[in-house]
């Protein structure tokens, strides 16, 4: 199946390098060069992966990430120009699932572009039961309780590794190299605010995720096997 990528950025060179090295790449590319046709082609054109410039004429891109995100689960890369940790920050805390700063290695972008894609593909592993929590990573579905959870697919890959090895503590360079599938990690702040994120999605289970200072993260509750997943029909 062809993956369709939507590129949105107001520099028409960037938009026809992105479209030609990611279709060279096998994917199919759509572009947009302002807000409001983002939005009009993430409706109609539903793609599978949206890299999104932050410095938009017109609508901003954090307003085009919002309203993206508001139509479902549709992964976002954020572009960007801009060196303030803030604006990277509060993308992710949108939503976003990964972020690259221009300007930006084509090899670095493609490899976060599969890495994204990896996460989201379909899998034979089982569910995972642990105390009131329970992934399905074949349907890329969870539950607290019975509820559903709406998570990314950096939060999903996030909670798996805990779930897999419940009381072992993760650093962030190993979070990092196994749910981005990179080894070079330039910001560990990435890494933290996805914890953030995924925290507030768990706050019925809180402290579902332990910080361990100095070490990382570990996953903190003890098992409970009674609760069941809820029936599928």
């Amino acid at each position: 199946m062809t993956r369709t990528i939507l590129v949105v950025d107001d520099e028409p060179a960037i938009r026809v390098l992105l479209e030609h090295e990611l279709g060279r790449q096998g994917y199919r590319v759509l572009t947009a060069q302002d807000g409001v046709e983002a939005i009009r082609k993430v409706e109609h054109d539903r793609p599978d992966l949206v890299l999104l410039d932050l410095m938009l004429p017109g609508m901003s891109g954090l307003e085009v990430l919002r309203q993206t995100k508001a139509h479902g689960r549709v992964p976002v890369i954020m572009l960007t120009a801009r060196q303030e940790e803030v604006d990277r920050v509060v993308g992710l805390e949108l939503g976003a699932d990964d972020y690259v700063t221009k300007p930006f290695s084509l090899r670095e972008l493609v490899a976060r572009i599969q890495a994204l894609f990896r996460r989201l593909s379909p899998t034979s592993r089982r569910p995972i039961t642990y105390a009131r929590l329970h992934l399905d990573p074949a349907r890329h579905e969870a539950w607290l309780g019975g509820r559903p959870l709406d998570l990314t697919a950096t939060e999903f890959a996030l909670l798996t590794c805990f779930l897999e090895e419940p009381g072992r503590v993760f650093s962030r360079r190993e979070l990092f190299r196994r749910v981005w599938g990179l080894d070079d990690i330039d910001d560990t702040r990435t890494v933290t605010v996805h914890i953030k994120n995924l925290r507030t999605k768990l706050l019925e289970a809180a402290p579902l995720i332990e910080t361990v200072r100095g070490a990382g993260y570990r996953l903190a509750i003890a098992p409970d096997t009674d609760t069941a997943p809820p029936e599928k029909r």
